[in-house]
């Protein structure tokens, strides 16, 4: 009885050293870009100023990590009020329609130290797709009590897949648009 004991300890105290964490984007020290190239010689680059990120893992390393990103397409800002009203409209974004785009992942595959290729779905403009990204996971330190970690996404999809400014052929824009972001993650309580 007591060996029953002493296991079913060691496994409840397993269980809550590593249960599930939360992490929510800390928006102030977080950006979500893209840069595209437009008549193939000058890159256009492009952020949302309103999106949220949400990471749960159990593990510390994040090895097994799910991210869930949703950004507002009507907060699309290029630093060009005409091409950002443009982005906005039917031709792009279509903000009326398609108020938000979406990242769910789907998987984590270790690459090297701290570095993973993160699957997941991405949808934009009404169409999911598959998509393959980047993950680079900076370190988590303690910062004024509580834990913050560090993340960089970088990637390439192609604007085709999403039926996306398909007014707007190669060389005006180029069809590979590229995603870079920075992220800081606060632990939840």
């Amino acid at each position: 009885m007591k060996k029953i004991i002493a296991l079913l300890t060691v496994a409840t105290l397993s269980t809550a050293a590593f249960a599930q964490s939360t992490w929510k984007v800390d928006k102030a020290h977080s950006r979500l870009t893209f840069t595209i190239t437009h008549l193939a010689v000058s890159d256009v680059d492009g952020s949302f100023k309103d999106f949220d990120v949400t990471i749960t893992s159990a593990k510390p390393d994040f090895s097994d990590a799910k991210f869930d990103l949703t950004a507002k397409t009507a907060s699309v800002n290029t630093d060009n009020d005409q091409r950002d009203t443009h982005l906005k409209s039917g031709d792009f974004f279509d903000v009326a329609n398609h108020p938000e785009l979406t990242f769910t992942s789907t998987g984590i595959t270790p690459t090297s130290a701290g570095h993973y290729k993160l699957a997941g779905k991405m949808t934009l403009n009404g169409v999911t797709k598959p998509v393959a990204l980047d993950l680079w996971y900076r370190g988590t330190i303690t910062n004024q009590g509580k834990a913050d970690a560090g993340f960089q996404v970088t990637g390439t999809i192609k604007r085709s897949d999403f039926n996306f400014g398909s007014k707007f052929g190669s060389p005006t824009l180029s069809d590979e648009v590229t995603i870079k972001a920075n992220g800081e993650f606060a632990k939840a309580k």
